[in-house]
């Protein structure tokens, strides 16, 4: 029996194209332009396979891939796009697409797309038809993290692919890659995106402070609880936590935390009684977990039970075609955002742009652009926009920080010196006291960030007393004392 193949595509060339490259082959074409032509042709045809264009005049492609689904699940369903969307690879995965494949078509490897489908076609097939219409979803919300990358593209596949699962998530990439991000992508196309999300930095607290941040604590179970405090698992009941740099997390809290992701039962700190939740795990790292389990600084059991589905976020740098993406972006933001109406960004600043490493990946790219979108004086950012920052960053040396100690003098010589002819010249006699407060600032605000604004764990991180930093707060405008 001949396979057949249903191609729908609004563009007649694009048709013929195809008719011609699969002529050769053995399958029956089923040749459409409009969405309900094809529709009518998984009914009354049944067709094995089907490619399918995403911009189409009547209705999306991804519309018309739900209402075919709902015809014949069975049905092997590849969409084609010439625009490289995040949301549209997602959702394509989500409804049921076998693949996701980008215009303009590399031939070899959409045959290859056919073929797989065409076999997967064959041997799960279940028979059932319907002409029900489905309902109309709300659009999903589009994520700030784009690419379309070849290995972004997997990406999102993926995301699309396992986002209303409730398995436990690993993301390992670089800092500054969009791991936090690529966790709300996944969120925000899940079942549980109407219900509440939580990002917790393991990193940013001591030990006791973190399990406390997790699980809660009773009245009276250390000094400072002066009453009973529900814990980020507690909140996040229904919904999804995300836990950030997991491979920093004590043993002792590992024991506790694979006890969550094994039972979904903890107690809170210094408690007897059981707390049940249901919580969906996303965890990301910036380390090697496999390393730190044969060090022994990472349980192997938990280890294993992470990486259910793994995530591997490729930096900035191995995928420079995505830099044009980002850079257009964060040019909107930060324009909006400054009240500016830069249009354009120059050839050679885009050149400039796509060659430099970006150590810091994404989240350098976005700081550079905020920088340079403020010092513009015109519509086009031009090289000179960006020359401090880059060669700033540059001129950074890297520093180890367990050799520094606790004296962190090489750690502000290699920030300040890039910079300090430029804070001299801004400054002009007031350096000591400008760059003091200054610090003084980002210590403070950064330690209420990593506190999640909660002033009895910010005041202990930075070893100060509550009322000093009442004070500081109160001083520098940070939030608002309570």
């Amino acid at each position: 029996m001949t396979a057949k193949l249903l191609i729908l595509d609004d563009d007649h060339d694009i048709l013929l194209m195809l008719k011609s490259i699969f002529a050769g082959e053995d399958y029956e074409l089923l040749l459409e332009s409009d969405s309900e032509g094809a529709l009518k042709r998984v009914i009354s045809d049944r067709p094995n396979v089907a490619i399918m264009d995403i911009s189409l005049p009547q209705k999306s492609g991804i519309e018309v891939l739900k209402e075919a689904k709902k015809i014949d699940p069975g049905l092997a369903v590849i969409m084609a796009t010439g625009y490289k969307t995040t949301q549209n690879a997602i959702e394509a995965m989500k409804y049921g697409a076998f693949d996701y494949v980008t215009k303009p078509f590399d031939m070899t490897k959409l045959k290859g797309a056919v073929k797989k489908a065409l076999e997967c076609n064959l041997l799960s097939r279940k028979v059932r038809y319907t002409r029900e219409r489905p309902q109309v979803e709300e659009d999903l919300t589009e994520d700030l993290m784009i690419g379309s990358s070849p290995e972004m593209i997997e990406i999102w596949k993926m995301v699309g692919t396992v986002a209303d699962s409730d398995a436990t998530v690993l993301i390992q990439g670089e800092s500054g890659t969009g791991k936090e991000l690529l966790a709300r992508a996944i969120y925000n196309n899940s079942r549980r995106k109407n219900r509440p999300f939580l990002a917790v930095n393991c990193a940013a607290l001591p030990e006791a402070l973190l399990e406390s941040e997790l699980f809660g604590h009773e009245k009276g179970a250390f000094t400072d609880a002066h009453s009973r405090r529900i814990g980020k698992f507690e909140q996040c009941n229904g919904g999804t936590i995300f836990l950030d740099e997991i491979g920093e997390m004590s043993q002792a809290n590992q024991g506790k935390f694979l006890r969550v992701l094994e039972n979904q039962e903890f107690e809170r700190v210094g408690g007897n009684e059981t707390i049940k939740v249901d919580v969906r795990v996303i965890a990301a790292t910036n380390r090697s977990l496999i390393t730190n389990v044969k060090e022994k600084t990472f349980r192997m059991d938990l280890y294993y039970r992470l990486r259910v589905v793994n995530f591997f976020l490729p930096p900035l740098r191995d995928r420079a075609e995505d830099i044009p993406l980002l850079v257009d972006l964060f040019v909107k933001k930060f324009s909006k955002k400054y009240g500016k109406n830069i249009k354009a960004v120059a050839p050679e600043t885009m050149a400039m742009l796509m060659t430099h490493p970006w150590e810091g990946n994404i989240r350098e790219l976005k700081n550079v652009i905020n920088s340079a979108t403020v010092f513009c004086r015109g519509d086009i950012l031009i090289p000179g926009d960006f020359e401090s920052f880059l060669t700033a960053k540059a001129g950074f040396k890297e520093v180890d920080l367990e050799a520094a100690g606790d004296d962190y003098y090489e750690v502000f010589w290699s920030m300040l010196e890039p910079v300090f002819d430029g804070i001299c010249q801004k400054n002009k006699g007031a350096i000591y006291e400008s760059v003091n407060m200054g610090l003084e600032k980002a210590l403070i605000h950064m330690a209420m960030e990593k506190s999640n604004n909660n002033q009895v764990f910010a005041a202990k991180l930075l070893g100060i007393s509550r009322n000093t930093l009442r004070d500081r707060l109160e001083r520098y405008r940070i939030g608002a004392a309570d």
